[in-house]
């Protein structure tokens, strides 16, 4: 079960890595998400993969038990993920309205479609 865990882990790193190297704005963000996935599972993993515990001490100081510190740390990562999921893709949509191309650089691949204007700004 760990190796699988790892695997998926290495699995989701690569694939951010990945969309996080590509020129347009989508792939980016949809690799800072797949990048944060992989941190979460890894704060999880880090609580030892425990199923069938109670998530506090039960009788005996002695008892197994889940940490809830990791489970506790990745809800917050979660949501904070979510937040910053819909600020990026705001941002790529203004971005997207102002110079007219999904360019990182704002650059488009096709100098005569999408071509920002040098001195010209476009209405906001």
């Amino acid at each position: 079960m760990e190796a699988a865990f790892a695997a998926a882990i290495g699995v989701l790193c690569a694939c951010g890595i990945y969309l996080l190297l590509c020129a347009r704005v989508l792939p980016v963000i949809l690799g800072i998400t797949l990048f944060s996935y992989a941190i979460n599972l890894f704060l999880l993993g880090m609580g030892r993969l425990a199923t069938g515990k109670p998530p506090v001490i039960a009788g005996s100081p002695v008892a197994q038990y889940a940490d809830p510190v990791p489970q506790a740390l990745v809800l917050t990562a979660i949501v904070i993920g979510f937040a910053m999921t819909a600020f990026t893709v705001v941002l790529a949509l203004r971005s997207l309205a102002l110079t007219g191309s999904d360019h990182v650089d704002g650059e488009a691949d096709d100098k005569s479609h999408g071509k920002a204007h040098d001195g010209e700004t476009r209405g906001a």
